[in-house]
């Protein structure tokens, strides 16, 4: 008899934590390696959030709370909806899960039945794919070039739809890209999603707060409210507070939907942490001035990294809205051989041959759906950058 189960063939790891561990091995073994494979900003999370918890644990807070969240948390949630997004939710209309990935797990467990179809347009968060698959879903890849902006365009999106469409993933600003819908082309994608009225959408706005040169950002049920109970608006504080091992995520959406990620939760992880929730909730409710100061921080490190990579030879690197992360073309590296001797045949050799012969770690483009590029996570100092950055100038240089 099989132990473990069949579903487990629909997915596999992911390629980032792969990446990040191979990484962290390599060190461990005596090796100089710069790691920008990991999505986390580098920066601690702000004191005054580190007090929240400090006084919840001392206060006791260390009990049960309700399945998807406290209510102060959610008042919390519902009004930072309000003030940044425009959007008016209730408590019963807000979920709080264990990180931005639990909320998307439950949504899509919740509502998928085999031969569901859900599109993701790619090059998509390596993640995405494999929730829909685990849920009993069938993931439709889009592939949204470098030429076309990386973005879906309503016809791409049109042209994908069949009656057993249920979701559409929408994830702006993006991983692995950085890209971000401006309101108009939002806009246009939801005319689509106006004429399939079994069409939901999941707006994955985790890196909204990380915009550039005066990017506005819009969110699908703010653009077109008529959408609103078709839309699952989904956030989190990992990236925008450089809390990603708080694990805390949360979304807002219709309340039958709402409910049936609560039931869900109910019976896996029922509660996310109570330090954690109070965390976050001081984190909303608390001072925002630094935001500006890692916007600022993270566009000096975008501005550095694309100079200095599309100025390598075989490398394009589009300039990115917001996120923290580039998504060079390599192209131009294709055909070659490393000097050590790999032949550049895809973009998973070239990320290969660069972290074990140049020392740098990258995910290569295959694993985010769409080829031939890398992802690169900048955010870490600008004096690593910059020493990733001649790193893999020369790597480049010297393929023959």
């Amino acid at each position: 008899m099989r132990l473990l189960s069949a579903t487990l063939d629909r997915i596999r790891p992911s390629p980032t934590v792969a990446v990040t561990d191979r990484a962290r091995a390599l060190k461990a073994a005596g090796r100089d390696v710069i790691g920008l494979g990991a999505g986390e900003p580098d920066f601690d999370t702000p004191d005054h959030i580190k007090a929240a918890a400090i006084r919840a644990i001392e206060a006791g807070e260390t009990k049960y709370t309700a399945v998807d969240g406290m209510d102060a948390l959610k008042d919390a949630v519902a009004a930072k909806f309000a003030r940044e997004n425009g959007l008016d939710y209730g408590r019963d209309e807000i979920s709080v899960a264990a990180g931005g990935k639990h909320i998307l797990f439950n949504a899509m467990l919740a509502t998928l039945d085999p031969g569901d179809e859900v599109v993701i347009p790619a090059p998509y968060w390596v993640s995405y794919p494999d929730i829909v698959r685990l849920a009993g879903g069938t993931p439709v890849i889009l592939p949204c070039a470098m030429a076309a902006g990386f973005k879906l365009t309503p016809e791409a999106l049109r042209a994908a739809l069949t009656p057993r469409t249920k979701w559409l993933v929408l994830n702006s600003p993006s991983n692995p890209t950085g890209v971000a819908y401006t309101r108009d082309e939002i806009a246009a994608l939801a005319e689509v999603v106006r004429d399939f009225p079994d069409l939901h959408v999941m707006s994955d706005d985790i890196y909204e707060h990380l915009v550039y040169d005066g990017f506005e950002v819009a969110t699908i049920a703010a653009v077109a409210p008529d959408l609103r109970d078709r839309v699952l608006t989904c956030n989190g504080v990992s990236k925008a507070y450089a809390m990603t091992g708080w694990r805390i995520g949360y979304a807002g959406g219709p309340a039958h939907l709402i409910a049936a990620m609560r039931k869900l939760q109910s019976q896996s992880t029922t509660n996310p942490s109570s330090i954690s929730q109070h965390a976050a909730l001081a984190a909303l409710e608390g001072p925002q001035e630094f935001l500006a100061d890692f916007r600022r921080a993270f566009a000096r490190r975008r501005d550095l990294v694309v100079a200095r990579l599309d100025t390598v030879p075989g490398i394009t690197c589009p300039r990115p809205d917001g996120a923290f992360y580039v998504y060079p073309d390599i192209s131009g590296c294709l055909g070659k051989t490393s000097p050590g001797g790999t032949l550049i045949d895809s973009d998973e050799a070239f990320a290969t041959a660069l972290l074990e012969e140049a020392g740098v770690a990258v995910v290569f483009g295959a694993a985010f759906g769409l080829s031939p590029h890398f992802r690169v996570s900048y955010a870490t100092d600008d004096e690593t950058l910059q020493r990733a950055c001649d790193r893999i100038g020369d790597f480049c240089a010297a393929l023959r």
